[in-house]
């Protein structure tokens, strides 16, 4: 499975079947977190068989089950934490749905574990994404269409639109879907958010944006 084969798999699970993340999967997904922590300058963690952060009456309210693993986002307190968590994070999730692990992007309904991730001097938890073996695959969100999201109506390039679909196809707080995507002279691209999670949903977006059209949004 391919990066842009996992984004069409990939669907929010919350139902999970208890067991922890080990073996390759689990050597291949720390080494990818790796990867992403030295890229991005976070301090991304898989927390494996630990039930207590999804053990608390918040994470049953919000039907979560047997959820033991999950990728605590940590970094600088700096303003772009919560767009570097999204637009980072999402490449782990990402890498997780290749390797057949599920997700679920968590903002609040988690319990915070004390000792179970290191945070530095200087950092935060951003929030988590809860990992896993689903007991089911998920579902496809309900999505909005091209110009619900796009601004303008002139004639876009197949790159522009190819961005698009995948940007349609991104995880957001609550299924909102608040960005605009805008087509500027040279070819430059601006991607806004007001969504409840809008900066975090803002780097998941752009991400997603960049896979489908091959093209850096700065």
């Amino acid at each position: 499975m391919n990066k842009l084969q996992a984004v069409y798999a990939r669907h929010a699970v919350r139902h999970f079947d208890g067991k922890p993340i080990s073996g390759k999967e689990k050597k291949e997904l720390i080494a990818f977190i790796k990867q992403m922590n030295k890229e991005s300058g976070l301090n991304m963690q898989l927390i494996t068989n630990e039930p207590k952060a999804f053990g608390g009456i918040k994470a049953k309210i919000c039907n979560f089950t047997g959820c033991v693993n999950y990728l605590a986002i940590i970094g600088p307190k700096t303003k772009d934490l919560g767009e570097k968590a999204g637009y980072f994070g999402e490449q782990v999730v990402l890498k997780a749905q290749q390797l057949r692990i599920n997700s679920c992007w968590v903002a609040l309904t988690f319990n915070r574990v004390k000792n179970a991730y290191k945070i530095n001097k200087g950092q935060k938890l951003a929030l988590v994404v809860a990992l896993g073996y689903g007991t089911t695959q998920g579902h496809p969100h309900k999505s909005k269409n091209f110009n619900d999201v796009v601004i303008g109506s002139h004639k876009f390039p197949e790159w522009f639109r190819h961005g698009v679909d995948l940007a349609l196809l991104a995880p957001t707080g609550r299924n909102q879907q608040g960005f605009k995507i805008k087509l500027c002279h040279n070819n430059r691209v601006v991607i806004s958010n007001k969504s409840l999670c809008k900066n975090v949903d803002l780097g998941i977006v752009k991400y997603h944006f960049e896979l489908g059209s091959k093209i850096k949004v700065k």
